[in-house]
Order: structure tokens, then C-alpha cells, then sequence
């Protein structure tokens, strides 16, 4: 059996460390613990890990966040992976930072990368991991917000939630998005 796990960030070191990019750092952590490496490939960076016999295809996109969509598009169909086996990680300015929620379905509400995404798939049914943010802006200013750099607090409160993502995602491997959510949400 095959998963996708597509972590969405922006590519550039401009972007890195920056509040978008989370879907980027939990992909990072859950390759790393599986012992894997990113590979440049076809609209992504990609790496193939297991995890309790199962094969975990890892992708962060290279098509910057807002055109998300085709990466994912391709790798579903390139890897023949069905979309209830597909898993987006993406950043939340609704929820408060490091609240981690699980979901099976779900429009992409102003997330620009998850508009792409449900427009090329055709559908908001498919799993999705959204990492808080937080929404500590002024009116007007949520793009300087999102891609701002951490603090030095919230990267303290976000280090042992990446941790704890990376459980979520190999939950969602290992027992299904339902049993998950009951445990993790």
C-alpha cells in the first residue's frame, strides 16, 4: 500500500523558517526519522520512506505553494495512489499556533495552496493535516504574517509539535484517518 504525504512550503531560502513553510519542516522531520533523503525530481522534492510496511512517497513541491496542485496531481497519478491515501500538510492561520488538526475532507478555505489543490483534483475529499499558525496580524498584513519568520517563542512551541505531526502522519499510516483523529485531535 502507498501514500502520498505532500508537505506544501515555498521553495527558496528567502521562505525557509518562515511560518508557510511548516508543511515543508514536517516533511523534512518525518523523512529524516524514516532514515530517508529528498531527491530533485519532477515538480517536487521527493523521497521514499516505510513505515510499518507501508511505502510513503514524500514530496514537498517545487511549484511554489500556490500551484501546489500540480505536483500532487502528478504524483497521485505517477505513483497510481489513490486520493484517500494522499495527506496534505498546510498551514492554518485559524487555529492557534501548534494545535494540529487532523481532517478527512474539507474546502480550502483562504489558503491559496489548498485552492489550487481542490481545483485541479476536482474535489475537497482527501485528507489534510493543518499545523496552526496563528492569525497575530494587523488588518491587511497577512501575507508579511505568513511569510514572516518564527519567533523565538513560537519555535519553541512549535519544535515539540513537529514531533508530534510526524506521530499523526504515521498514525494516519498505520490505522486510518479515523482512529487518528479520536486519538490526536
Amino acid at each position: 500500500m502507498k501514500y502520498l504525504i505532500a508537505g506544501l512550503g515555498n521553495i527558496g531560502q528567502e521562505y525557509a523558517n518562515t511560518r508557510h513553510n511548516i508543511g515543508f519542516v514536517v516533511a523534512d522531520a518525518l523523512v529524516e526519522e524514516r532514515k530517508g533523503t529528498f531527491e530533485n525530481t519532477r515538480y517536487a522534492d521527493m523521497a521514499k520512506v516505510r513505515y510499518k510496511g507501508k511505502n510513503l512517497v514524500v514530496i514537498k513541491p517545487t511549484t511554489y505553494m500556490n500551484r501546489s496542485g500540480k505536483a500532487i496531481r502528478y504524483w497521485l497519478n505517477k505513483e497510481n495512489i489513490p486520493l484517500s491515501n494522499l495527506l496534505v500538510i498546510v498551514d492554518d492561520i485559524d487555529l492557534p499556533p501548534g494545535v494540529l488538526r487532523l481532517r478527512k475532507r474539507g474546502g480550502p478555505g483562504n489558503h491559496n495552496g489548498m485552492t489550487d489543490i481542490v481545483g485541479i483534483l476536482e474535489t475537497t475529499e482527501f485528507p489534510r493535516l493543518r499545523v496552526g499558525i496563528g492569525d497575530d496580524f494587523a488588518r491587511g498584513h497577512q501575507v508579511d504574517y505568513v511569510l514572516g519568520k518564527w519567533s523565538k517563542k513560537e519555535e519553541e512551541l512549535m519544535i515539540p509539535r513537529i514531533k508530534q505531526a510526524v506521530e499523526m502522519i504515521e498514525s494516519f499510516v498505520a490505522i486510518g484517518p479515523d482512529r487518528t483523529m479520536n486519538i490526536y485531535n
